[in-house]
């Protein structure tokens, strides 16, 4: 059996525990006995003995204690520890006298209760040095994998980025893009030409300037795909159909940046460019309950294994997957479902705001003003997005 490695016992949180208790409990033998040695009470050593396992022992079951008060406030958790340090103290003082008696001194017997809980205060505080170390410990270890979780995050958020530049804004892309332009200049449709250049190099500039880990408003989001949107219209034109369903107050909801873009990106790569007449692409968003729910929905051919998004979808599904599960843990929902026909992707994430409520208010007040609804609906796709103040706001 191989001995483990330092790593090992850092990562093993019961190897790392077990190492640590038993070394401290030896270290606590040992000194004992040489302090015994040092004032010549040599017979002491078996005493010194019973009381170092009794307390390997007895301390054992204040690890799972201590776990129950791990995230208590912080009344809770000191009187806990005082009290399980007190009463731990007692039954190790219990032991410690009654092997005294038994190989020192037998004539001693003890006249009073208390006589035989003699010491516990000093036993009490050894313990309480135990109870520290512990929770120092354990605190770093939390604070560490916090910091894991956050390197992770970033990563993944940048793997993220660098996949949607890899799959969106490759040279099948570009090629698409710039002969759709290139279509147009022939065609002497100069105007439109220079607009569809413009959008290309807008949503080229946003995608290399947004930082990953940075939360975006849904408003801003749906912002960005319509800067992509721009370029996929030249090349898809009437067989592209767009639909908006986004409560006004989801509008000012925080996302993390180009979340949508994928999903938009394999409905249109399957539920779009694969059909002659095109297909339909449905986005919903709305809050409930402290939760920001979003759909993405097409009206493709689905998947034969919605609950294997690798299958047929490609990396999108999966990799926005990931990236939810790390930035949010299980405080989000991400499921991917056939719609009969087509396929729809929801998401449920925490609700967080960019503004106060009053002035969120405001903005929403000032988005569809025009629009009586509590739901903003786009239903042509060659329309620019109507999500901004008109001319009556």
């Amino acid at each position: 059996m191989k001995t483990p490695t330092l790593e090992q016992l850092r990562t093993n949180r019961d190897a790392l525990f077990w190492g640590l208790h038993a070394a401290g409990w030896a270290a606590y033998g040992i000194t004992q006995y040489f302090g015994a040695l040092l004032y010549e009470k040599s017979s002491y050593g078996r005493v010194i003995a019973i009381a170092a396992v009794s307390g390997f022992l007895l301390s054992m079951p204040m690890r799972y204690i201590y776990r129950g008060l791990w995230g208590r406030p912080p009344r809770t958790i000191i009187l806990g520890v005082l009290a399980t340090c007190y009463i731990t103290a007692l039954a190790l003082r219990i032991v410690i006298n009654l092997s005294y008696r038994t190989f020192v001194e037998p004539q001693w017997q003890p006249s009073t209760l208390f006589e035989l809980f003699g010491g516990a205060l000093s036993t009490t505080y050894l313990l309480l040095c135990w109870s520290v170390l512990y929770f120092g410990i354990r605190f770093y270890e939390s604070q560490r994998k916090q910091e894991e979780a956050m390197l992770k995050a970033v990563a993944l958020a940048q793997q993220a980025q660098l996949k949607m530049l890899r799959y969106q804004l490759n040279p099948h892309f570009l090629f698409n893009t710039l002969n759709a332009i290139s279509t147009l200049i022939l065609d002497n449709q100069n105007r439109k030409a220079n607009h569809a250049v413009a959008r290309l190099s807008e949503f080229l500039r946003y995608t290399l300037d947004q930082d990953p880990m940075k939360k975006v408003t849904l408003r801003q989001e749906i912002e960005a795909l319509d800067l992509y949107l721009g370029t996929e219209r030249l090349r898809f034109g009437e067989r592209l159909r767009l639909e908006y369903a986004i409560e006004e107050a989801a509008l000012e909801a925080l996302v993390p940046s180009l979340l949508l873009q994928p999903l938009l990106e394999n409905s249109l790569k399957y539920a779009v460019s694969t059909r002659e007449h095109g297909g339909l692409v449905r986005i919903e968003g709305r809050t409930r309950e402290g939760l920001l729910e979003l759909s993405v929905i097409d009206d493709g051919p689905g998947m034969q294994d919605a609950a294997r998004p690798g299958e047929r979808r490609g990396v999108g599904l999966a990799n926005t997957r990931e990236r939810l599960a790390v930035l949010y843990g299980d405080g989000c929902r991400f499921a991917v479902l056939n719609s009969h026909p087509g396929l729809r992707v929801e998401m449920a994430l925490p609700l967080e705001t960019a503004a106060p409520p009053a002035t969120a208010a405001a903005t929403q007040g000032a988005v569809t003003a025009s629009a009586p609804a509590t739901v903003v609906q786009l239903r042509d796709a060659a329309r620019p997005l109507a999500l901004r103040p008109g001319p009556g706001a």
